[in-house]
C-alpha cells in the first residue's frame, strides 16, 4: 500500500475515534535548563541569540558552518537573522539557512516562557542521538550536539485586540547531532506541548486569520555563476497546502474526536516509531542533495513525486470530515462544511480562506492586497481596460458612444491615476472634459494610503457597481455614470465597463478646463460606499475668456461584502484628497484624458510630510514606499518583482519554477504574478488548480453515423461499419469517384478494421465535403496536428504535440526555432506520404523549444536535453526502463560544470563522438588551472572563467606551463585582444576572427588590420575605428598619424553608417549616402540593396513624392517637386528605422539597435540598444555625442535639439510677470519660461504662471540680471542666446545667433557686466558682454560634455560641470580664464546642477547619477552630502538655506532644506522636462553691507563702499 493511502486510512480511522496517538512525555526530552548548562535567550518578540561558536564545524546540506544562532520564532540558523518581518509570515524556503522545528511568530515578552540553548560533548547526551533505527546503514557516532528548547512559549498577540490572550503555550525541542562528515536533526514534540498551530500576521487589519507554522529545513540562497544568487534546496514537513487546510479545519471542532488537526497529527505521529519524535539526515561532506527523513514504524509525511499525493490525502480528510459532520449536524453546519470543500473556487489564488461560525471569508496573503476574492501584488502599478458606451446629449445634439476603449494606468506608490478614452467624437470630447469623476473611480480604488485608511480596492475587489449622478449648474443638465467592475483578466488587469447617459453643457472647441484640488468624504456601510460633493471648475476659451461653472456629484458604490468575520458594522468615514487634477481633449487624436493624484486618509487627520505620504519619493513605480522615522523611508519592490526598490524588475515565476501549476497546465508569466492555464483538451477541476480531461464526446461532435472515442486531451471520431468518412461526416455510399484523400483515408480504414473491431492508433486523414484534404490534419490517438498541402503532404514545421493549440494553417508561418529546424530537417515520410522508420525526430514544445525529455521512436532510448537540444550527460535510459525526470532540478552547477556538461560527447543515436574537448573541473566545480585536449594532446592555462590565457598553449610532448604563476595587469587593448575567441571548444583555431594589435606598452597601435579580410583602418586611444579610414586589401593604407580635413555633413553621414561587421565582413542592407566631389549630397540618392531611388535637399532630407521603386524611371531631381499641404515626408530617423526593420526581417532582437524617433520624426535625444541599458546621446542628425555612452540603469542626461512643431497661430511673445512678488523662481520648460513666486522659502503654486512663451524654442539655460531686471536664456533649437526685460509686454531680444551648436548652461556676472555659457557640442566655454559684444572663447580643450556653469562675482570665480561618462568632473577658473583647476573628480556620475551656497561659501552640485546633493569648499576640501537620495536633478539654485532644483523624474521643481529635508514640490499642469532655473528679484538691494541669511542667525561682512546684487546663485557684493 502506498504511503498516501496508508495516511488516508489512518486519517479515516482517526476521524472515527479508533486510532489513539500519544506522544513522548516532557521528562523524556533531552535535559535542558540552566542546571544543564544552557544559555537563556533574552525575552522579546524578535530576539536572536549571540553567536554560538561550534568547537568543530558541522555540515548542513553540503556546506560547512562554524556558528549557529537561536531565534525566538522557533528556528536555528547558521547565519545572523534579518528582521522577523522579512521571514516570519512567509512560506518556505527562507533566503538564509534554517532548521525550523516550529517557525511561527512567537513572543516571550513578560515572562511568557523561556528559550534555552547550548552546544555539548556530554556522552549522556550524545548517546541519545541514536540514528540507526531510522537509518540502518548509517555509520554515525556524534561528537557534538546542539540542543535548543522552547518551553511554554506563546504566540504573538496585538496589545490592541479586544479578544483577550489565548493562554495557549507550546513546548518543543530541536537537537542537532554531528561528526566530522554528517549531521542529523531530531525534532521532539512532547504530549500536551502543542496547543497552537499558527499565529496571526502582524498586518492583518484586525481580520481573524492565522498563518500555519512551518516545520522543515532551508539551505537559503546559494551563489550561482559567481555573480548571482538562486534559491537553494529546502524540505517542508508541513506543506503550504496541507497547512492552509489545517488552519481552516482548526475552527470546525464540533466533535471531540475531530478537534485534532492535520498539523497536530503530523507532528505527534513522528517518523521514528516513537510518537512526537522526528529524525532527519541534514548534511554530509559528500554528495548531498536534500534532507532525508527517517522512515520506520510511523508515517512518512512527504510530498510524493508529482505533488498530488498529499493533496489527495488532504482532500480525503476534508471529505471524511464532511461526511461525519453531515451525519449529525444541521443544515447550516452542512452548508458551512460544504463551503470548506469548495473554498478554492471562491478565493483568489493569492488568498487564504478562514472559516467562521456562519461561513467563510477570503483574506489576501501577505504581499498582496484586495478583498480576498481578488488580490493584487502590493506596490505594483495597476492597469484598467474597458469599454464606454451610451448616449450623451451635448447642448441639444445627442451623440452615440459605441463601445469605445477606456484605458487607465495607476501608479499605486504615489496615487497617480491616468485615464484615457479613445475615439471620442469632437463635440463630446470637449464637453466631457469636466467629467473627471469618470477617472476618479480608479483614483479611489488605488489611492495612496495614509495611516489608518485603506483604498477602495481592498473593500470592493474587482467586482462592483458604481452609479454617479451629476447635475451641472447653472444649466441644470443631468448625466448618469454607471461603471461596473467585471473582475481581473488573464493579465491581472481590472476590467471596467462604463455607461454614460444624459445631457452635458456645450464647451467651446479649443477650450481649457481648470479644476482645483479638492477633498471628498466617503461614508462606508456594509456592501456600499457613498459620497456627495459640489465641484467648481473654470472654462477658458478664446471666445468667452474665463467662465466659472459647477456640478453636484452623488454616487453609490455597491460591492459584495463578507460579514462572517464579525467586523463592526458601524459606518466608517474616510477622506480622499485629489490633487493636481488635469483634464485635456486632444482633437487630432480624439483622445480624452484625465490625470489625478489621489490620497486617502481619516477625516481631519494630521498633515504628514513623509515622502511616502507626500508622493515625492523616488521609489520605482513597481515598488512600495515604506515610511520610517521623520523624512526617512525605504523602497521595497512589489510582490513578484525584485531589485533595490528604486529599480525593480519583474520576476518570471514560470522561468524560475516558482509556480503551483500542475500536470497538463502551462504557466503564463504576468507583471508581478503568473497564471496557470490548462492545455488544449483540459479544463480546471473543482479546486480551480488541477487540470482534468475534457470529455469532448459529451457534446456529440461526431457524425450521427460515427462513434466518438474520448482520450486524454483529445478525442477521435470513427465512422460506424458500413459508413465511410472522416468521422465528422460519414456516408453509406459514394456518389462520385473517390478523390486522392478519400482513397488514402478508405485504404487505411479498411486496413485497420478486423472482425468489426477498430485498431486504435492508426492515423486516418480527414477530407472535406469535396473530398479534398483538410488543411489541418490531426492524429486521433497521439493528438498531434499539422498542416498539409493539396496533396496531403505535411507542411514542414507545422506539427504540434498533444495538448497544445494547433497551427492556423491559413496563416503564414513564423521564423523557425533551432528545434523546429532540426525537427523539420529529418525526413520522416516517403514521397508517397508513408512514414519512414529509424530516424530520430526531436520533439519541440508550442514555442518551438526542445522539450526537456527526448525519446527515439525506433530504439526506445530516452534522455534529457538542455535548451539547445544537447543531451545532458548521464540521463540516457534504455527501452523498458523508467525515464529520468527531466524537470527535476539538479543542484546548481558551476560555470565549469555547465561548460563540461554542455559538450556533446554522444550522437543522437547514443554512440560516442571522438575529438570533442571536455573541460576539467576541480572538486569545487571550478576550472582546473591547466586544461588539456584528450585527442590532440595540446595543453594551456585558463583563468577563473575557463578562458585561455594567451601564450600558454603547448603542443603534445613539450613541457607544460606553470599555470599558477600570476600575470601582470592587462591594459584595455590586451583585455580586448585576449577576449577574442580564437579557438573552438575543441581546441582548434577559429578563422576569420579579428584580433586587435597592441604595442609594447599594451596600447592600441594606431593602425589595425584584419588578418583574414585584409582590411585596415585607424583607431583612437580606445580602439574605436576612426570613420572614413578603412581601406580594402591591396590599396594604400592611411597615415593614421596625420590629421584629416573637416568633413562635410554628407561625409559625416556617409562615414557614420556601419557597412562592415566587427570581423570586417560587409553588412548587407545598410543605406550609404552618396556625396559629390565637394562633399555635398548628390541630388539623387539610391539604396544599393532595395533599388529604391529618391531626391534629397541640401541637408540630405528626402523630398516627398520623389521615391521610385526598382526598375521604374527615376525622377529629375533638379526639378522641384510639390509637397501636399498636410503631408510630411519620412524623416531620416524614420527611414533609417524602416531600413533596419527590413534588415532584421521585421523582428529585431531585444539587444539589437533600432533608431528611436519622436512623434515628429526627429531623433530622440537618447538612443539605446534595444531593451538594454547601453545608451548614448545624439544630435539632431542622429550622430553620437562623444563621451555620453552609458552602461548603467541611469540613462545619460541628453537634451533635445529640435523643438516640436507648432500647429496653431503663434501669439506675440510678450513678457507677463507675476504681480506683487519680491522673489520669483524662473524655470525653463521647453517652449516657455515659467514664473513660480516664493512665499518666504515656500513655493507659492497658486500664483505661478507663464512668464514668456517661445514657440519653436527649447529653453535650457537661465540667468537673471538684477541690476537691469532682465532674464537671459539659451535656446537649443534656434541656437541663440537671448534676453528680455521682466517688464510687462516686453519682447525678446537675440544677442548671439552665430557659431552656436548646443548652448546649455548660462551665467551672468552682475558686477563685471559679463555673461558666460557652455556649448556642449564643440565642447567650449565662452564669454561676452551682456549686449553680446566682445565675444571670446575661454576654454576649448579637455571638455567632453560641459553642462552647468555659475559665476561668483564677489571672488571673480567661474565653476562648471562636465558629465563625461568616463571621467566626470567639476572645474573652476577666474572669470578671465586663468588658474583652471579640478575641484571634484571622484565619486560623481552625472553632475547636472551647480550652485553656490553664499552663506557658507560652498560650491554645491546635484548629481543625477549618484542621486546625491553635495557641497565642497572652493579648494576641494570639506566635502559633505546634503541629501543622499534625489531623483533626477537637472538645474539648481540656492536661496536662504534652501536648494531649489528642477527634476526630470518628477517633471517639477523640488525644494530641499540644508537639514536634508524635502520641504516642497511644484508640478506644472503641463508635464514635460524642466531645464534651467534661476532666482529673480524686483530690485537689487543697496547699502554698505552684505547680509547672508543662514538658519536663524545673520552673518555680517563689512566692506568699504559696496552695492549688493541678488543674482541667480548668490548675493553679490560689488565695489
Amino acid at each position: 500500500m502506498e504511503r498516501g493511502a496508508m495516511l488516508a486510512v489512518c486519517v479515516l480511522c482517526w476521524s472515527c475515534g479508533v486510532c489513539v496517538v500519544t506522544a513522548i512525555q516532557r521528562a523524556e526530552m533531552f535535559p535542558y535548563g540552566t542546571l544543564s548548562g544552557d544559555l537563556v535567550l533574552a525575552e522579546g518578540d524578535d530576539e536572536t541569540s549571540k553567536v554560538l561558536s561550534l568547537p568543530k564545524p558541522l555540515y548542513f546540506y553540503d556546506s560547512q558552518f562554524s556558528q549557529l544562532y537561536v531565534a525566538t520564532n522557533g528556528i536555528v540558523s547558521a547565519q545572523d537573522l534579518p528582521m522577523e518581518k522579512q521571514y516570519v509570515d512567509d512560506g518556505f524556503p527562507t533566503d538564509f539557512p534554517v532548521v525550523a522545528p516550529f517557525l511561527a511568530d512567537i513572543d516571550t515578552s513578560g515572562g511568557q516562557g523561556q528559550i534555552y540553548y547550548r552546544v555539548t560533548e556530554t556522552p549522556s547526551v550524545l548517546n541519545r542521538v541514536e540514528v540507526h533505527r531510522g537509518f540502518p546503514d548509517a555509520k554515525f557516532t556524534p561528537t557534538h550536539a546542539v540542543v535548543a528548547t522552547w518551553e511554554n512559549v506563546a504566540a504573538y498577540e496585538e496589545p490592541t485586540r479586544t479578544i483577550g490572550p489565548s493562554n495557549k503555550v507550546n513546548t518543543f525541542q530541536a537537537v542537532v547531532g554531528y561528526d566530522e562528515t554528517d549531521s542529523y536533526v531530531l525534532f521532539l514534540y512532547p504530549e500536551g506541548g502543542l496547543n497552537f498551530f499558527g499565529t496571526r500576521p502582524k498586518e492583518s487589519y484586525n481580520v481573524e486569520i492565522e498563518l500555519p507554522a512551518r516545520v522543515g529545513f532551508s539551505r537559503g540562497e546559494v551563489t550561482y555563476l559567481y555573480f548571482s544568487r538562486t534559491e537553494g534546496p529546502h524540505y517542508s514537513v508541513t506543506s503550504d497546502e496541507q497547512s492552509t487546510i489545517t488552519n481552516n479545519l482548526l475552527t470546525v471542532g464540533h466533535r471531540p474526536d475531530c478537534v485534532l488537526t492535520l498539523t497536530a497529527f503530523f507532528l505527534r505521529v513522528g517518523n521514528t516509531g516513537i510518537p512526537g519524535v522526528w529524525l532527519f539526515h541534514t548534511g554530509s561532506r559528500y554528495s548531498f542533495e536534500n534532507i532525508v527523513p527517517a522512515s520506520i514504524g510511523g508515517l512518512l509525511v512527504t510530498v510524493p513525486p508529482g505533488g498530488r499525493g498529499l493533496s489527495l490525502v488532504i482532500e480525503f480528510f476534508c471529505f471524511i470530515h464532511f461526511i461525519l459532520q453531515s451525519r449529525v449536524d444541521s443544515g447550516q453546519e452542512y452548508v458551512k462544511t460544504r463551503s470548506m470543500i469548495y473554498i478554492p473556487q471562491q478565493c483568489s489564488q493569492n488568498a487564504i480562506c478562514s472559516d467562521y461560525a456562519t461561513g467563510f471569508c477570503c483574506h489576501c496573503r501577505p504581499g498582496f492586497y484586495g478583498n480576498g476574492r481578488h488580490c493584487l501584488p502590493e506596490g505594483a502599478p495597476q492597469r484598467v481596460s474597458g469599454k464606454v458606451k451610451g448616449t450623451v446629449t451635448v447642448g441639444s445634439t445627442p451623440v452615440e458612444l459605441n463601445n469605445i476603449d477606456l484605458h487607465a494606468y495607476i501608479v499605486v506608490g504615489d496615487g497617480r491615476a491616468y485615464t484615457a478614452i479613445s475615439e471620442v467624437p469632437e463635440p463630446v470630447g470637449w464637453a466631457l472634459m469636466p467629467l473627471a469623476p469618470i477617472g476618479e473611480l480608479f483614483g479611489w480604488l488605488f489611492a495612496l494610503e495614509l495611516p489608518n485608511s485603506q483604498a477602495g480596492f481592498k473593500i470592493t475587489g474587482a467586482e462592483f457597481t458604481r452609479r454617479a449622478d451629476v447635475v451641472f449648474y447653472p444649466g441644470n443638465q443631468r448625466l448618469t455614470i454607471i461603471q461596473t467592475g467585471r473582475g481581473l483578466d488573464d493579465h491581472n488587469h481590472l476590467t471596467v465597463d462604463t455607461v454614460l447617459s444624459g445631457q452635458v453643457p456645450f464647451m467651446p472647441p479649443g477650450a481649457e478646463v481648470v479644476m482645483d484640488p479638492f477633498k471628498e468624504i466617503y461614508q462606508y456601510y456594509p456592501s456600499v460606499a457613498t459620497s456627495t460633493s459640489v465641484r467648481e471648475f473654470s472654462v477658458v476659451s478664446a471666445e468667452r475668456g474665463s467662465e466659472s461653472f459647477s456640478f453636484q456629484l452623488k454616487q453609490n458604490i455597491t460591492y459584495r461584502d463578507c460579514r462572517h468575520d464579525n467586523r463592526a458594522t458601524a459606518a466608517e468615514t474616510l477622506q480622499i484628497t485629489m490633487e493636481r487634477v488635469f483634464v485635456m481633449y486632444v482633437k487630432e487624436e480624439r483622445i480624452l484624458r484625465y490625470a489625478i493624484t489621489n490620497k486617502i486618509s481619516p477625516v481631519g487627520g494630521p498633515e504628514l510630510v513623509n515622502p511616502c505620504y507626500a508622493g515625492n519619493h523616488d521609489c520605482d513605480t513597481t515598488a512600495q514606499c515604506i515610511p520610517l522615522e521623520g523624512q526617512a523611508f525605504q523602497c521595497q519592490c512589489a510582490t513578484g518583482y525584485k531589485g533595490d526598490g528604486r529599480n525593480c524588475y519583474d520576476v518570471d515565476e514560470c522561468a524560475e519554477s516558482l509556480t503551483s501549476c500542475g500536470a497538463h497546465a502551462q504557466c503564463v508569466n504576468l507583471p508581478g504574478s503568473h497564471r496557470c492555464q490548462c492545455q488544449s483538451g483540459y479544463e480546471f477541476g473543482f479546486d480551480g488548480r488541477t487540470c482534468v480531461d475534457i470529455d469532448e464526446c459529451s457534446t456529440s461532435p461526431c457524425h450521427i453515423s460515427a462513434r466518438c472515442i474520448n482520450g486524454l486531451g483529445s478525442f477521435q471520431c470513427q465512422c460506424q461499419p458500413g459508413f465511410y468518412g472522416d468521422g465528422f461526416y460519414c456516408s453509406q455510399q459514394q456518389v462520385r469517384p473517390k478523390t486522392q484523400c478519400e482513397q488514402h483515408r478508405d485504404s487505411l480504414q479498411s486496413g485497420v478494421e478486423e472482425g468489426g473491431q477498430t485498431n486504435l492508433g492508426a492515423f486516418i486523414p480527414q477530407c472535406d465535403s469535396e473530398g479534398r484534404y483538410r488543411t489541418l490534419q490531426c492524429h486521433g490517438s497521439t493528438g498531434h496536428c499539422w498542416c498539409v498541402d493539396s496533396r496531403g503532404q505535411e507542411r514542414t514545421g507545422t506539427r504540434t504535440p498533444s495538448g497544445t493549440p494547433p497551427r492556423d494553417c491559413d496563416k503564414p508561418e513564423r521564423p523557425k526555432t533551432q528545434c523546429e529546424h532540426h525537427r523539420d530537417s529529418v525526413q520522416t515520410t516517403s514521397p508517397e506520404g508513408y512514414p519512414l522508420l529509424g530516424a530520430f525526430v526531436p520533439q519541440c514544445d508550442a514555442n518551438g523549444q526542445y522539450t526537456p525529455r527526448q525519446c527515439h521512436g525506433s530504439t526506445g532510448h530516452c534522455w534529457c536535453v538542455d535548451s539547445r537540444g544537447q543531451e545532458r550527460p548521464g540521463t540516457k535510459t534504455p527501452p523498458g526502463t523508467q525515464p529520468r525526470d527531466c524537470d527535476k532540478p539538479e543542484r546548481p552547477k558551476t560555470h565549469c560544470e555547465q561548460h563540461r556538461d554542455s559538450i556533446q560527447t554522444t550522437s543522437p543515436d547514443g554512440f560516442p563522438l571522438l575529438g570533442a574537448f571536455v573541460p576539467e573541473c576541480d572538486a569545487n566545480g571550478q576550472y582546473t588551472a591547466q586544461q588539456c585536449h584528450g585527442s590532440t594532446g595540446h595543453c594551456w592555462c585558463v583563468d577563473s572563467r575557463g578562458e585561455e590565457r594567451p601564450g600558454t598553449r603547448t603542443p603534445p610532448g613539450s613541457s607544460r606551463r606553470d599555470c599558477d604563476r600570476p600575470e601582470r595587469p592587462k591594459t584595455h587593448c590586451e583585455q580586448h585582444r585576449d577576449s577574442i575567441q580564437t579557438t573552438s571548444p575543441d581546441g582548434f583555431p577559429l578563422l576569420g576572427a579579428f584580433v586587435p594589435e597592441c604595442d609594447a606598452n599594451g596600447q592600441y597601435t594606431a593602425q589595425q588590420c584584419h588578418g583574414s579580410t585584409g582590411h585596415c583602418w585607424c583607431v583612437d586611444s580606445r580602439g574605436e575605428e576612426r570613420p572614413g579610414t578603412r581601406t580594402p586589401p591591396g590599396s594604400p593604407r592611411r597615415d593614421c598619424d596625420r590629421p584629416e580635413r573637416p568633413k562635410t555633413h554628407c561625409e559625416q553621414h556617409r562615414d557614420s553608417v556601419q557597412t562592415t561587421s566587427p570581423e570586417g565582413y560587409p553588412i548587407v542592407g545598410a543605406f550609404v549616402p552618396e556625396c559629390d566631389a565637394n562633399g555635398q549630397y548628390r541630388s539623387q540618392q539610391c539604396h544599393g540593396s532595395s533599388g529604391h531611388c529618391w531626391c534629397v535637399d541640401s541637408r540630405g532630407q528626402e523630398r516627398p513624392g520623389t521615391r521610385t521603386p526598382p526598375g521604374s524611371p527615376r525622377r529629375d531631381c533638379d526639378r522641384p517637386a510639390p509637397v501636399g499641404p498636410t503631408q510630411r515626408p519620412d524623416s531620416a530617423c524614420e527611414r533609417w528605422r524602416a531600413n533596419l526593420m527590413e534588415y532584421y526581417g521585421g523582428k529585431p532582437e531585444p539587444q539589437q539597435y533600432m533608431p528611436q524617433c519622436d512623434p515628429d520624426g526627429q531623433f530622440s535625444p537618447v538612443q539605446c540598444y534595444g531593451e538594454t541599458t547601453y545608451c548614448w546621446c545624439v544630435d539632431q542628425d542622429g550622430r553620437e555625442v562623444s563621451g555620453t555612452r552609458s552602461h548603467d540603469v541611469v540613462k545619460p542626461a541628453c537634451l533635445p535639439s529640435v523643438a516640436p512643431p507648432t500647429v496653431r497661430p503663434l501669439p506675440r511673445p510678450n513678457v507677463t510677470p507675476p504681480p506683487n512678488t519680491d522673489i520669483t523662481l524662473l524655470y525653463a520648460q521647453g517652449q516657455k519660461i515659467g514664473a513660480l513666486p516664493l512665499n518666504g522659502t515656500r513655493l507659492d503654486a497658486t500664483r505661478s504662471k507663464t512668464l514668456l512663451t517661445l514657440h519653436g524654442s527649447i529653453v535650457v539655460g537661465l540667468a537673471y540680471d538684477c541690476k537691469e531686471n532682465r532674464v537671459y536664456w539659451t535656446d537649443l533649437s534656434a541656437r541663440t542666446i537671448n534676453r528680455a526685460s521682466m517688464a510687462p509686454g516686453a519682447e525678446p531680444e537675440i544677442l548671439i545667433n552665430t557659431n552656436l551648436v548646443s548652448p546649455e548652461g548660462l551665467a551672468v556676472d552682475v558686477k563685471r557686466r559679463l555673461m558666460f555659457w557652455v556649448d556642449s557640442n564643440p565642447d567650449v566655454i565662452e564669454t561676452a558682454n551682456l549686449d553680446g559684444s566682445g565675444r571670446r572663447t575661454l576654454f576649448d580643450a579637455d571638455l567632453v560634455n560641459p553642462r552647468a556653469i555659475i559665476v561668483v562675482s564677489s571672488t571673480g570665480t567661474l565653476y562648471w560641470t562636465d558629465w563625461n561618462r568616463e571621467a566626470p568632473k567639476i572645474e573652476s577658473s577666474t572669470v578671465d580664464g586663468q588658474n583652471r583647476k579640478v575641484v571634484v573628480s571622484d565619486g560623481i556620475g552625472l553632475p547636472n546642477a551647480l550652485t553656490y551656497d553664499s552663506s557658507a561659501g560652498l560650491v554645491c552640485w546635484a548629481d543625477a547619477g549618484t542621486k546625491r546633493l553635495e557641497c565642497v569648499s572652493p579648494d576641494g576640501s570639506g566635502r559633505r552630502v546634503i541629501h543622499p537620495s534625489l531623483n533626477y536633478p537637472f538645474s539648481m539654485v540656492y536661496y536662504r538655506d534652501h536648494f531649489y532644483y528642477t527634476d526630470w523624474r518628477r517633471d517639477g521643481v523640488i525644494a530641499v532644506s540644508k537639514d536634508k529635508q524635502f520641504t516642497d514640490e511644484y508640478l506644472p499642469e503641463q508635464r514635460s522636462h524642466l531645464y534651467g532655473i534661476a532666482i529673480a528679484t524686483t530690485h537689487c538691494l543697496s547699502g554698505e553691507i552684505c547680509v547672508y541669511y543662514s538658519h536663524s542667525h545673520t552673518h555680517t561682512h563689512t566692506y568699504t563702499v559696496f552695492k549688493v546684487y541678488q543674482t541667480a546663485s548668490s548675493l553679490v557684493c560689488v565695489q
